[in-house]
């Protein structure tokens, strides 16, 4: 039990070094940030790859700062919260880090987000400003607030009659007024993040300065172990999620590490940044490393030397396509990761030395301890047991925002953050994910983990996509069905699947109906929205 970091009292700790956090009281996250800068004054910060822009870590520091002072003389104080409505790009963690630097809140939201969906986050989360671009200024110009546009304004955005200050104009403020005096704590909060609302109503997650400080510092400790520096990690990630928010933007900016931005995902695009910029580290989500997997053609048609390691977080992903990924960019170690917007965006890592541990989100990152709890009593279980996965640790969310009956379902009296995911520890300690506990399909009495068949699915050839949901079924209760990407040329039937996966799975789990279509949906941290394909199945009964 001692490799599994498991104890008598049912709790797995990390086995990592400690977890250091700063002693003062009044440490925030952008302090923590630009603590020690001065060496890196020149070394190269920020790239955007769109526009070609960068900026070196001193001039990264001052426009921090001037956006804050900024801000402030748009009347923003402290707690106040401000939205970023904006895509990836330069801007997006100088207006982030802006925001906090003068003791306010960021909350961010996704650009693809209907007029309702950013009306019900503003309306929730009490925003006081809107930052924003001009392609969608259409979206927000109706819901009355202030508005800070990244780039030009033209006429008719002037004559709406909301306030609009250009965020070139907001520099200049804060260049000529300087930054104000502002009091932190710790506990502050930092940030609201949205939870992405897969599996229920979309909640704000309370995120503090402290909450930040602490994830960082468990992202870069193996990197600070081998002594890295000079790393190139790419931000293709939507930087208004945690995963590309904490794990790439904030985490790889505090260790000093070059962020190379891309406004928006497209596979060969991303092929060409990587080699433009030599990047070294790669975060992904599922989707992508699917892609790396399946279409070996393209990728071999681009140097990808400098990839030191790819890393997928976000949601379960099967050991095959793990591998394929590795054997098409074979200088690169491929990684997996476990975390959530409640946990500041981390739990779990695989170390680089245990590289071979595929399947595994790897083990506790320093400072965490978890519980595998039975699903029927919450009694912890030792390793190799299936259980709901429960988290502590000074990343920890303080709970959702103005909503006290969510935070009391998800976190116990005792700080354990209650995750709905269904896993395992080895004996080992390194952490296995099944599914998410409500998606699992309850067939003749037996539990079917939809990530499992998915995986499954992904392992034939002429399949690039596969998402696996419940049908009703009036003698089963729910027998699972599956939604199909075929690749182009393939002439699969039906029968086919079905006939793949009866040949290795229990009889319970045997598909009972396919459905080919040309994409899957999925939110931008990857995760399937099986809701909108139960909606879809629904309507064909």
């Amino acid at each position: 039990m001692e490799k599994a970091g498991y104890g008598k009292d049912g709790i797995f700790r990390s086995l990592r070094p400690p977890l250091i956090l700063p002693m003062e009281d009044e440490a925030n996250i952008v302090s923590f940030l630009f603590r020690d800068s001065s060496p890196y004054a020149h070394k190269l910060a920020l790239v955007d790859a769109d526009s070609g822009e960068k900026l070196c870590f001193g001039k990264f520091k001052d426009k921090v700062y001037q956006v804050g002072a900024g801000l402030h003389q748009l009347g923003i104080k402290n707690q106040d919260v401000v939205l970023i409505f904006a895509p990836n790009s330069i801007n997006f963690p100088l207006c982030f880090f802006g925001i906090i630097s003068i003791g306010a809140v960021a909350t961010t939201v996704n650009p693809l987000y209907t007029t309702k969906e950013v009306s019900k986050q503003v309306h929730d989360s009490k925003t006081k400003l809107i930052i924003t671009v001009p392609a969608l200024w259409d979206k927000i110009k109706d819901l009355g607030l202030p508005a800070v546009i990244i780039g030009s304004y033209n006429l008719s955005m002037s004559t709406s009659g909301i306030p609009i200050t250009l965020f070139s104009e907001v520099l200049n403020m804060g260049l000529k007024e300087g930054p104000p005096m502002v009091r932190f704590k710790q506990t502050d909060i930092a940030a609201l993040l949205y939870s992405s609302g897969t599996t229920g109503t979309s909640k704000g997650v309370v995120l503090s300065h402290r909450n930040f400080i602490a994830s960082v510092l468990m992202l870069g400790s193996d990197q600070e172990a081998r002594g890295e520096k000079n790393l190139t990690w790419l931000s293709v990630l939507p930087m208004f999620h945690a995963y590309g928010l904490v794990n790439v933007m904030t985490a790889q900016l505090q260790r000093k590490n070059t962020v190379v931005s891309m406004g928006r995902y497209d596979f060969v695009w991303m092929l060409k940044v990587i080699q433009e910029y030599k990047v070294t580290h790669l975060p992904i989500v599922p989707p992508i490393m699917i892609a790396l997997a399946k279409h070996k053609d393209i990728v071999a048609q681009y140097d990808l030397s400098f990839l030191k390691e790819v890393i997928t977080g976000a949601a379960p992903l099967g050991r095959d396509i793990i591998e394929e990924c590795a054997a098409n960019i074979p200088n690169a170690v491929i990684l997996q990761g476990y975390g959530l917007t409640e946990t500041c965006g981390i739990a779990t890592m695989v170390a680089r030395e245990r590289k071979g541990h595929f399947g595994s989100s790897g083990t506790l990152v320093s400072g965490i301890e978890a519980k595998i709890a039975s699903l029927e009593i919450g009694k912890p279980l030792p390793p190799n047991q299936r259980g709901e996965i429960w988290l502590r640790g000074s990343n920890i969310m303080a709970g959702y925002f103005n909503n006290p009956n969510a935070t009391k379902d998800t976190m116990d009296r005792d700080g354990w953050l209650h995750t709905g995911d269904l896993g395992f520890f080895d004996e080992n300690g390194n952490l296995f994910i099944v599914d998410r506990i409500k998606e699992l399909i309850k067939c003749k009495g037996f539990q079917v983990a939809p990530a499992e068949l998915e995986g499954l699915l992904l392992t034939h050839p002429e399949i690039v996509d596969a998402a696996v949901i419940p049908q009703p079924d009036p003698q089963a209760g729910e027998v699972p069905i599956a939604y199909i990407v075929l690749s182009s040329g393939s002439s699969l039937k039906k029968q086919d699947v079905m006939e793949f996966v009866s040949k290795q799975v229990a009889p319970f789990k045997r598909l009972h109906n396919v459905i080919f279509v040309k994409v899957i949906p999925k939110s931008a941290s990857g995760k399937i929205l099986r809701r909108e394909l139960v909606k879809n199945m629904k309507s064909k009964l």
